[in-house]
Formats: structure tokens, sequence, C-alpha cells
């Protein structure tokens, strides 16, 4: 029974994810239908697509997972990192792909004790079928986004995804594990580096 709930919830997940989605592509679909076209919109459209809520900074992600290659992953990899960039995205969503051949060039210009880039697969769970874990992987290597890549589960799920409702969703996280900021749609690399720098520089 209680196997049958935690499967119910995951997928109810990816169904709210899913719509969250399709409702900013429907939205947008006069600018853009492909992954291409997205990157060529101007970033000043999309400052209307974007919002940036700032959490209760009492708050303490706290987590245990595995990422895309079987490696057992915690909370514990926020310490390794002043800020940690986490990004939601899912193997559907067109604007999560555009958008990370840009944080793949981010993850590998800074020194990682500063910041890194995690990714959550957000329609991706642990024990997926192979032909989707082969997807999610593909897609990694195909958008150049060499960073670790968490597989969804229950612990992630409570810890930072039950108020998601579209992807992309990112998070800042501090040392502490602590969120410092949420931003919902997709960014440039250059507005990302922006954001980047200055909560580094807080």
């Amino acid at each position: 029974m209680r196997k049958m709930y935690k499967m119910s919830l995951l997928l109810l997940t990816g169904l709210i994810l899913l719509s969250g989605c399709a409702k900013t592509e429907n939205q947008n679909k006069d600018e853009s239908n492909s992954v291409q076209s997205i990157e060529e919109t101007d970033s000043l459209e999309n400052e209307d697509k974007i919002s940036s809520i700032v959490e209760d900074d009492s708050t303490q992600i706290v987590f245990e997972g595995h990422d895309i290659e079987g490696n057992t992953v915690s909370s514990t990899l926020f310490s390794e990192s002043k800020l940690t960039m986490v990004n939601v995205w899912a193997t559907y969503c067109n604007p999560c792909l555009s958008e990370m051949p840009g944080l793949g060039e981010l993850a590998a210009a800074y020194d990682s004790e500063e910041f890194q880039i995690v990714g959550i697969i957000s329609d991706v769970q642990e024990g997926a079928s192979q032909e989707m874990m082969d997807l999610a992987a593909d897609l990694i290597e195909q958008t150049g986004a060499d960073y670790t890549h968490l597989l969804l589960n229950e612990s992630l799920y409570y810890a930072l995804l039950t108020g998601v409702s579209a992807v992309p969703t990112t998070f800042f996280i501090d040392e502490n594990g602590v969120i410092l900021d949420t931003v919902i749609g997709a960014m440039d690399k250059s507005a990302w580096e922006e954001k980047i720098n200055a909560l580094l520089e807080e």
C-alpha cells in the first residue's frame, strides 16, 4: 500500500510538472516551438516569463538519493560549494533543454568550491525504465550539461519539489542547505551569470 502511495505521489508530481511546462510552451507558441527559437528570444521578453521568489531562509534542505550514474548523493553536497544552483528539468521540456548548454558552460567556468550546478530530472524516477534513463542520459550528453543530475525520489520530492508547479524551476542554495532564491522559467547564460555573481558577492 505504501509503495502504491509513493508511486501515485510521484506520478502526480510528473503530471503537475508536465502541465506547467505545457502551459508555458502554449503561452509562447507564437515566439517558439523549438529549442533554437527559444534561445533567440529577446531577453527583455523573457523577463515577463520569469518570476523570482525569495524563500524563507530558516528552512534547511535535507535529502538522500541517487544520480543518473547510480552514485549515492545527499544534501551534504551543498557544503562542498559556497553556492549551489539546483535546476529542476524534464526530458519533454524544450525551455529546459534550451538553457542546459549554457548551464554546462557555467558549471565549467567556476571554481567548484565557489559554485556548482546540480540537475533534478523531474520525470525520471529512481527505478525508471532503461529507456527513460537512456533518454535522459542522451539529452544530458547532447546539451553538454556535464554536471550531477539527480533522479526523482520521495526524499527529493519532499525536500524541494512540493511547491514546484512548472519546469524549469531553479533554486539557489547556500553551503548550509538554505534556499536563497528561486527562479521559475528559463534564462540565457548571461542572465544566469549575472544572478550567480550577485549571489556570490552577498
